[in-house]
């Protein structure tokens, strides 16, 4: 591919909801947009790893504040799961969100893991097959759920009985879904149903492996994805690819070519978009504020658009 033929690279950011809105969480979402973000993300996550002990805020609250103290930065989810959400009242918060921010949401969605969303309302951590089953039945209900007026559905997981969502999304048919997934059956609904495809590479690289083998591994979940939507009908091109950096061997916030570089070769693959960690300091996301800032104002540029 040609870097005339290459598509456009957007940059956003992931905002960690650590912080006290009135004390530097509004201001932080107003400098995301300042700063010329495609989009600010959240973790939807009721605690996340080395965070579970400090403070944590809900996403959607959180994305809800965000779109009131801005204009322009879109605004989503990276990832919402069944974990801890059903999709009928996940619509109904979605449509309000959507309403609020004028059409600016993004719904990232994923199967979700075994961490502490897996067992924080009681119940024991579902295998991965019963994520993967769950996952396949939560998206299509609340893809239905967000096009569609009334909605009734019986499933094994999800049920839907006459739900109303009028006046429905901002954003028609509904707002997009950015489906993460890397398996054969989470790809095949990222090709059914996804306006967008989410990674974070291969997780088993992510300590021991190199940066090569990083993109060679990434570049096998493209191709994975392209025969997903072949299968399903659908030109590949016509979803986003979306790359959330952090948990790869790369180490792109070290300095401004190391970002421009793995930048470079992440869109050479065919990724519309890079997300990286507002910086958190004392954290697994701490980095030099102002090299951050300039990446953001200055790496699509270097990037060629």
């Amino acid at each position: 591919m040609t870097s005339s033929s290459r598509p456009p690279l957007r940059l956003s950011t992931v905002i960690l909801p650590v912080r006290r809105w009135h004390e530097g969480g509004r201001e932080v979402w107003r400098r995301a947009e300042e700063l010329g973000f495609h989009g600010g993300y959240t973790y939807d996550h009721l605690s996340w790893r080395s965070f579970r002990d400090g403070p944590w805020f809900g996403a959607l609250p959180t994305l809800t504040a965000a779109a009131a103290a801005t204009s322009r930065i879109r605004l989503g989810t990276l990832v919402t799961s069944p974990n801890f959400r059903h999709p009928v009242t996940l619509a109904k918060e979605l449509i309000s969100l959507d309403d609020v921010s004028d059409g600016r949401v993004t719904l990232g969605v994923g199967a979700g893991g075994s961490g502490f969303d897996a067992t924080a309302l009681g119940q024991e951590p579902w295998s991965s097959r019963e994520r993967a089953d769950r996952f396949a039945e939560f998206v299509p209900l609340l893809d239905r759920l967000l096009r569609e007026e009334v909605v009734s559905e019986e499933g094994v997981f999800y049920s839907a009985d006459e739900v109303r969502n009028i006046p429905g999304c901002v954003q028609r048919p509904r707002l997009p879904f950015a489906v993460a997934a890397t398996g054969p059956r989470g790809l095949r609904l990222a090709a059914r149903h996804g306006q967008a495809w989410v990674t974070t590479g291969d997780p088993k690289l992510y300590e021991t492996g190199t940066p090569e083998q990083s993109l060679a591994a990434i570049g096998g979940q493209l191709a994975r994805l392209g025969a997903a939507c072949e299968e399903a009908g659908r030109d590949a091109g016509e979803l986003d690819k979306i790359l959330l950096a952090g948990f790869t061997p790369d180490r792109p916030l070290d300095s401004f070519q190391a970002f421009v570089d793995f930048a470079g070769r992440h869109r050479a693959l065919g990724f519309t978009e890079i997300v990286v960690h507002w910086p958190i300091p004392d954290s697994v996301f701490a980095a030099d504020e102002k090299l951050f800032e300039r990446i953001a104002t200055e790496a699509a540029a270097a990037l060629g658009g």
